[in-house]
């Protein structure tokens, strides 16, 4: 059961990327965050985590950590554990995109459950939306990344590896798949 909470939580998230459209699309952020919480939930996460899956990219996209005490302060320790754990950058510009994605990958494996759920419920929305726009706009969304194909085909490789590893579940699964898909794309063009 959802508490008003998770609406206070999703007013807060709105509040801060309200502004922000995903990568070069004009889809609202928000969008993402919603798909991220109902995966959570889908996949038997609890109110917190679902909470941590909206706000899990508020401290490193809007203010580092003054952000992530607010959301302590509001949402507890737990949520904050959570979007902590799901964070690659704390400061602004960030650092080099190969060194935060090695680090985030590095720290998933010392990452709790709660953590791991919201960030592979976090990379599976991100993949399939990859993977759509691979579909519909062709091998041009790449250049969106700054990755740029290869280094974007390593790290959801590399995640996708990890997730199965560590407990292979339904989520994990769709991420292998889709990360498989993406690759046979690229294989073509």
């Amino acid at each position: 059961m959802l508490t008003k909470r998770f609406s206070e939580a999703f007013n807060y998230a709105f509040k801060l990327h309200y502004y922000q459209n995903r990568k070069g699309t004009r889809v609202p952020y928000v969008a993402h965050l919603m798909s991220v919480a109902a995966l959570v939930l889908e996949n038997g996460g609890d109110e917190d985590q679902a909470i941590a899956g909206l706000l899990h990219d508020a401290v490193e996209d809007q203010g580092g950590l003054k952000t992530l005490d607010t959301i302590r302060n509001h949402f507890g320790d737990r949520v904050a554990k959570i979007v902590d754990g799901c964070t690659d950058s704390y400061t602004w510009p960030k650092r080099p995109w190969r060194e935060r994605k090695e680090q985030y990958l590095a720290r998933l494996i010392q990452a709790d459950e709660n953590i791991r759920l919201v960030s592979l419920a976090d990379k599976v929305h991100n993949a399939r939306t990859l993977l759509w726009d691979l579909q519909r706009y062709g091998p041009s969304v790449w250049r969106r990344f700054n990755g740029g194909k290869d280094g974007t085909l390593w790290y959801y490789r590399a995640l996708a590896d990890f997730f199965m590893s560590s407990e292979s579940t339904p989520l994990s699964n769709e991420l292998s798949r889709v990360v498989c898909e993406m690759e046979r794309l690229a294989e073509k063009e």
